[in-house]
């Protein structure tokens, strides 16, 4: 668990630590308290903290039941790459392949893709089994919320009916720094998004701009489906995308791209082209 700017580990303090992020998700309730009591036990009795700069991130998410996406959930983004956003909603799946941790670098092949693109998404991570959810109860089902990069291979999205191929290659979905449980977050549709590549903001918009909020996409999904616990869901992302200014900005060889949300934190992404 991470307190503050330092972080401490619950194999030091736990009898039986949850092995990952999946694990305590799924002990329910009673495990993140546990967790929680174990934490407060452990300042209190003068643990030593690590400095998080110290470590090295993961994927905020090692072993999600699912990695959905939702596609055209910001008007300005979908009208910016002449999408439709009014009709049924876009839904696809991430492969877990893809999943790469804060600070990691993100490499491909430059015969492969040379459109490579950035989107800030917020990531909401399902604490429960939710089937025929209404939208007034869907939040509760949330277990907390990430930052995601929902990097694009453009050239490649735009020549193939699906989407998943084009964002699902290796560390093209990084996420993090940290997951933030959802009673730190009083209202996911009040949250800024921004984007910056090498310098430059590119993206800058708030979730309330979301054609359907976090609660009507998890309604929408439990309707068909049940979404079980650990599932990550990706909600899209909003305008500024690198396909639609002029002249195009892609992520290039060396490029550094960092996605912020407020109240969750910042996560950065090294490019690689090889």
């Amino acid at each position: 668990m991470v307190v503050a700017e330092a972080a401490l580990f619950l194999d030091d303090i736990m009898p039986t630590p949850p092995r990952d992020l999946q694990d305590l998700i799924e002990r329910g309730d009673h495990g993140l308290t546990e967790a929680r009591e174990a934490v407060d036990a452990a300042l209190a009795g003068g643990a030593e903290l690590i400095p998080v700069s110290d470590l090295r991130h993961s994927s905020a998410v090692l072993r999600p039941a699912q990695v959905i996406a939702i596609g055209a959930n910001y008007a300005a983004h979908a009208s910016e790459l002449k999408l439709r956003s009014e009709t049924a909603m876009t839904i696809f799946s991430l492969w877990p392949n893809s999943l790469a941790g804060h600070g990691s670098t993100t490499a491909w092949p430059e015969d492969l893709s040379s459109q490579v693109d950035y989107e800030a998404e917020l990531g909401v991570i399902i604490g429960r089994p939710a089937r025929h959810v209404h939208a007034r109860d869907a939040l509760d089902y949330v277990w907390g919320y990430t930052v995601v990069n929902d990097i694009t291979a453009r050239d490649i999205q735009f020549s193939e009916a699906q989407w998943s191929r084009c964002k699902s290659f290796d560390g093209f979905t990084p996420t993090g720094p940290v997951v933030v449980t959802a009673d730190e977050i009083p209202d996911p549709q009040d949250l800024w998004l921004t984007t910056n590549l090498d310098g430059r903001i590119l993206q800058d918009a708030s979730t309330n701009e979301m054609v359907r909020s976090v609660a009507e996409i998890i309604s929408y999904l439990s309707r068909s489906a049940t979404i079980p616990p650990g599932t990550l869901i990706s909600t899209g992302s909003p305008g500024g995308a690198g396909y639609s200014r002029n002249p195009q900005v892609f992520l290039r060889d060396g490029s550094t791209v960092s996605v912020t949300i407020e109240g969750i934190g910042s996560l950065t992404t090294h490019c690689r082209v090889v």
